[in-house]
């Protein structure tokens, strides 16, 4: 097992090759605690390569609606009337620390993400 660490987008490749002919081996084994490293080093250089931001707070809160299946209307007693709850998803409105600590506490929905600053549409 020669392990070295992952600097290029080649020692990338070669190390998701590598780890896709090892990743079933028997726990136990050289090529299980092989794969095991590389995994921890894959993941490292993924994310430090292709970082994932997270969504805006009208896109989270989209996204958390689709989850729970929610339509605009089940965020009336959330956020406030029908259309006030148009006028924050279609980004004409932007979120009150009231509407921010009712999304946390009924869609559990970070206060950090529903602070970060958004476009809001004329």
């Amino acid at each position: 097992m020669e392990l070295r660490p992952i600097k290029t987008e080649d020692d990338y490749q070669a190390a998701l090759m590598r780890l896709e002919k090892i990743f079933d081996a028997p726990v136990g084994t050289v090529e299980s605690d092989e794969a095991d490293i590389l995994a921890l080093m894959v993941d490292d250089y993924e994310k430090k390569k292709y970082p994932i931001e997270a969504p805006d707070p009208i896109e989270a809160i989209k996204i958390r609606m689709e989850e729970l299946q929610l339509k605009q209307k089940d965020l009336v007693n959330i956020i406030g009337g029908k259309s006030r709850v148009s006028e924050v998803l279609n980004r004409k409105r932007r979120l009150t620390v009231e509407m921010i600590r009712n999304l946390n506490e009924k869609l559990h929905l970070s206060p950090g993400l529903l602070i970060s600053d958004y476009e809001l549409l004329n």
